[in-house]
């Protein structure tokens, strides 16, 4: 990790265990902005990693963005901070009316409509034309990385707390083999988004997103089940934190591309580059 990444992590990781609470994250599900942490968000720099230090950002690179964006998932922020990173980074690059929505997180998602607009400017050759899929895919692969992490130590916490029989549920063999499982993923989701973000400062980012956002969707369901099943029917309440996570989580699965999409991307990619290249592709940096 860069100078600039440790530091991000650092300011992020605090920020959000400062501000980001359980009123904090209910309160924005009502429609009330949280502007006292967005306001942290940006004088901290982090709303703008990918941009120049010349147009105000913090001129870092897709590394940099990564423990931000997958900290914000953790946390379940409340905030469109991931959109605002990649969209940043369109912005610095080149790159009506509104319908408003909301997912199953009750994030916004709003729809932006341009009808007779103008162009007043192109984006560069260099940018690919499904860029916003391609990097919101990879930002959401990074959420739903941090969320599952957050997954796990509630669960840890929880199988560690909750006793049955005497003893806390954690001792029992059935909980632990989950818990081991839902550990698996997380690791697996992580090490996959992050790769991810690596590829995107080679330029190369289309192969590991892909498989990125397919391992991320997966561990996102299957974690999920083994979060829920270990807290029981404490865990489907709203009172219990446990649901801001795994709301967000079968939400951004579906979000810039299911899995079967990218699964089916992933495979066109591959036999369209051959056989012979499977082999480099998957054993190179």
């Amino acid at each position: 990790m860069s100078d600039l990444g440790r530091l991000l992590s650092d300011t992020v990781t605090r920020l959000f265990n400062d501000l980001v609470t359980k009123e904090l994250i209910e309160s924005a599900e009502k429609g009330v902005w949280p502007d006292k942490l967005w306001r942290a968000l940006e004088e901290g720099g982090l709303t703008l990693p990918l941009v120049p230090e010349s147009s105000g950002g913090a001129g870092g690179v897709w590394a940099d963005a990564h423990t931000v964006v997958r900290a914000a998932g953790k946390h379940a922020a409340p905030l469109p901070l991931a959109e605002t990173i990649v969209a940043g980074w369109l912005l610095a690059r080149g790159a009506a009316a509104v319908t408003a929505d909301r997912n199953l997180a009750l994030e916004p998602r709003d729809t932006l409509v341009f009808d007779g607009a103008p162009v007043e400017a192109a984006a560069p050759a260099r940018l690919a034309a499904d860029a916003v899929a391609l990097y919101g895919a990879m930002v959401r692969s990074a959420q739903m990385a941090g969320a599952l992490e957050s997954l796990l130590e509630q669960s840890v916490r929880y199988a560690t707390e909750r006793k049955q029989f005497g003893r806390p549920i954690g001792n029992f063999q059935a909980i632990q083999h989950n818990l081991a499982l839902l550990a698996g993923h997380v690791a697996a989701a992580g090490i996959a988004a992050e790769q991810a973000f690596v590829a995107a400062d080679r330029g190369e980012p289309r192969l590991p997103v892909a498989a990125a956002k397919v391992r991320a969707g997966e561990a996102a369901g299957l974690g999920a089940g083994i979060a829920h099943q270990v807290h029981g029917a404490i865990g489907f309440t709203y009172e219990h934190s446990l649901h801001f996570a795994t709301r967000r989580l079968w939400s951004w699965r579906a979000e810039f591309g299911s899995e079967s999409q990218w699964a089916q991307a992933l495979g066109r990619t591959v036999a369209a580059r051959g056989a012979e290249r499977l082999w480099p592709d998957l054993t190179a940096r």
